[in-house]
């Protein structure tokens, strides 16, 4: 276990480039078990989430090799088991994606119950009823066990709901079964996109990337390919958060700025500048933070939704901003039951927040914050964190930084490049 310890009040200022995006790298991981040539992957961030799912991947037989800092190939020439470890798949909720590839390329996948953050119940209903319409067998207890031993066929799938994981899922059964796969109320967010683009360079026909209906052509097989991770527009907005309440200037280079327009109106509405500059993006320094009101006075509110709507992953990054701009805003999380329960530690600092239930937060800033020992309960309340400590006066303690290692490549090492007092100790 190790800890950061922060010195807060010192604005950010130079270059920073992110790393390649957690949520797609995931899938796609999961998705090279779907041939049995190579499959070479750059941008892949160094992430304990990617490292666990490596883990499994080698686990069932694949060959997995780093051929540099962000470059990998995986080669499942062969795939020994088709039961993953139950205590690997504790570690990560990704390990639901190998039930989609193993299914479809095997016929057989024995999963138990994915780990994760604690931010509530995530269902994996979406999933079983998707295999379920594309011909497998499925059993669920406290584990899932799926069958299709004379393999996949095409159908109309109506999803129940517009879930990421589900619909990476049901795409990647879809690719290997016969005849065609429509998908409605499919995620599109860009993480879906990215892995839709590699299972195309793979051989895959997939029309409709990008919408919420996803047309798949089922093929014999897939080949091997090289992919380019995309850039993770999570942790762009992160940065942009971190520069803003610290004053300082930063430019995010490769920003994915086409997929910012959500979280550009958003931040705006905290009062927040981002000023594009072809694929980057920088944040002006000495902003003045304040929440823009709705019409005649009206406290405003952010909420979060499914692409291409402001992010779930990034209301607590919203909050934590939100706690230094002037004004009072409603930050309301649909997606989540537990996601805000962390505000307690943004509230121990000195932070204005009314927590109404485990959904909706009011918060009135600016407040000055202290700086104060917390522990990180998962990824994106780890980063709240670290915003609000950044900007607080005094020292921060955090642990459990394992969390924030899940999601985010050595932010210790590239806040310190950026000119943070940010240190890692052991705990």
């Amino acid at each position: 276990m190790e800890s950061f310890v922060i010195e807060g009040g010192v604005p950010l200022r130079g270059t920073v480039r992110p790393a390649g995006n957690k949520n797609a790298a995931l899938p796609i991981l999961a998705a090279c078990l779907l041939t049995s040539d190579p499959v070479t992957l750059d941008n892949v961030p160094r992430i304990r989430d990617v490292e666990a799912m490596i883990e499994l991947l080698a686990d069932i037989g694949a060959e997995v090799e780093w051929l540099g800092p962000n470059r990998l190939r995986v080669w499942a020439a062969e795939i020994s088991k088709t039961s993953l470890d139950a205590e690997l798949c504790t570690r990560i909720r990704a390990s639901i994606l190998f039930a989609g590839p193993l299914l479809a390329r095997c016929g057989t996948a024995d999963i138990p119950p994915p780990g994760g953050d604690v931010i509530g119940r995530r269902r994996v209903d979406t999933h079983l009823m998707a295999f379920s319409g594309l011909g497998a067998d499925v059993q669920a207890t406290r584990s899932y066990r799926l069958r299709a031993p004379e393999g996949l066929r095409g159908a109309d799938l109506y999803l129940d709901e517009a879930s990421v994981t589900g619909t990476e899922n049901a795409v990647m059964a879809a690719v290997l079964a016969q005849g065609q796969t429509t998908i409605s109320n499919a995620a599109c967010e860009p993480h879906v996109q990215d892995l839709c683009r590699l299972l195309t360079a793979m051989g895959a026909r997939i029309d409709g990337i990008g919408s919420n209906v996803l047309t798949i052509h089922g093929v014999p097989s897939l080949g091997g390919c090289s992919h380019r991770v995309g850039a993770d527009h999570i942790e762009v907005a992160s940065f942009i958060g971190l520069a803003a309440v610290t004053g300082g200037e930063v430019v995010i280079e490769d920003a994915a700025v086409e997929h910012l327009r959500s979280i550009r109106h958003t931040f705006s509405r905290l009062g927040v500048a981002v000023e594009v500059e072809g694929d980057a993006v920088r944040v002006p320094a000495g902003q003045t933070l304040h929440i823009v009101d709705d019409v005649n006075a009206q406290i405003p509110k952010i909420e979060d939704g499914p692409w291409p709507m402001f992010p779930a992953d990034l209301t607590s990054i919203a909050v934590a901003v939100a706690t230094q701009a002037t004004g009072t805003v409603l930050v309301f999380e649909k997606m989540f039951e537990n996601r805000l329960i962390f505000t307690d530690k943004l509230v121990s600092m000195g932070a204005r927040i009314i927590l109404c239930d485990p959904h909706r937060a009011v918060v009135t800033g600016p407040a000055r914050l202290y700086g104060e020992r917390m522990a990180s309960p998962d990824i994106r309340a780890g980063m709240a964190m670290l915003i609000a400590s950044l900007c607080a006066e005094g020292e921060s303690r955090i642990g459990n930084v394992g969390e924030i290692d899940r999601g985010y490549e050595r932010i210790d090492e590239r806040l310190r490049a950026l000119g943070a007092r940010i240190e890692r100790v052991p705990a």
